[in-house]
């Protein structure tokens, strides 16, 4: 596309602040701006654009059908402006970033409590760490490497790293003096749910032989530390991975409720894309990470 049509940063925001607002008077205002600057860069960016972008019906600014097409993309482009410059400004002078995307759970529980001694061991190397459940587009992403489940990245060679074992938790208060729930005990107990894999306790079932059909079901949770932090509090029976676990377990403030631990095959996995992996950053990480593992 011709540089001539591609609206400048005043006029998107000008834009999308008359498309809030519904006058230039209003729009001026949230931007800190005179009504005749805003009134220059819209016309200016219709003009550009050779379209209409608002109907002007009773001194109000309603959008076209031009103009709410380009609305939701403008604030996307202003969006991501600004979270460029704050990873700009956050970083300033730091000049090697290892930019790694991480299963929430994994992260906090496992991966973050050891960070310290990476940035011993790699001191000039600066973690932007991000919380995903979803696979990265290393293509379209500006990840080094994520850490997620074997399976979820397709396009990108998975190395195993650890394998997924989840345990039942429960508040001591829950456990009411046992020492450990059988089957028909926890199916009387609410289970707390992972809401992105809603099989995880029709398998364990499956396991010993209960009833899955009597399943008490309780309450949806997004990540495995939120089940964590309600079955600390008494609100069910929790199926989790055990390095996540391990801590709450440590502490008291869960038991283990059951003495089986369950294997689901879905393993975590460290992807690194190729024009990533023989980066010296990247490779200090994969090293490091695969010691700690060794090592726990």
């Amino acid at each position: 596309m011709p540089q001539s049509h591609i609206p400048s940063i005043s006029e998107l925001e000008a834009f999308t602040a008359c498309a809030r607002e519904g006058t230039t008077v209003m729009a001026a205002r949230r931007l800190n701006l005179t009504q005749s600057a805003v009134s220059r860069s819209l016309a200016t960016l219709e003009d550009r654009l050779g379209v209409a972008l608002f109907n002007r019906v009773r001194r109000r600014l309603v959008l076209a059908p031009a103009g709410a097409a380009f609305l939701e993309r403008a604030e996307r482009l202003l969006a991501d402006l600004s979270d460029a410059t704050a990873s700009a400004i956050a970083f300033g002078g730091e000049r090697t970033v290892l930019r790694m995307a991480v299963l929430p759970s994994f992260g906090r529980s496992w991966l973050i409590p050891r960070l310290h001694r990476f940035a011993a061991e790699a001191p000039e190397v600066t973690v932007d760490l991000a919380a995903r459940l979803t696979p990265v587009d290393f293509a379209h992403e500006p990840f080094d490497l994520s850490i997620m489940r074997a399976r979820h990245e397709a396009a990108v060679a998975a190395e195993p790293i650890l394998a997924e074992e989840l345990v039942l938790v429960a508040a001591p208060a829950l456990m009411a003096g046992r020492s450990e729930l059988s089957p028909e005990d926890v199916l009387r107990l609410p289970l707390l749910q992972q809401s992105t894999r809603a099989t995880l306790w029709l398998d364990w079932f499956r396991e010993t032989g209960a009833d899955a059909r009597l399943i008490l079901r309780g309450a949806r949770f997004d990540h495995f530390d939120m089940i964590i932090d309600a079955a600390a509090v008494g609100l069910g029976v929790g199926l989790v991975p055990e390095i996540v676990a391990r801590e709450a377990l440590t502490s008291g403030r869960l038991m283990l409720a059951a003495p089986r631990r369950f294997r689901t095959g879905d393993d975590y996995a460290l992807f690194l894309p190729e024009h990533s992996a023989p980066a010296p950053h990247v490779t200090a990480f994969r090293d490091w990470l695969l010691r700690e593992i060794g090592a726990g």
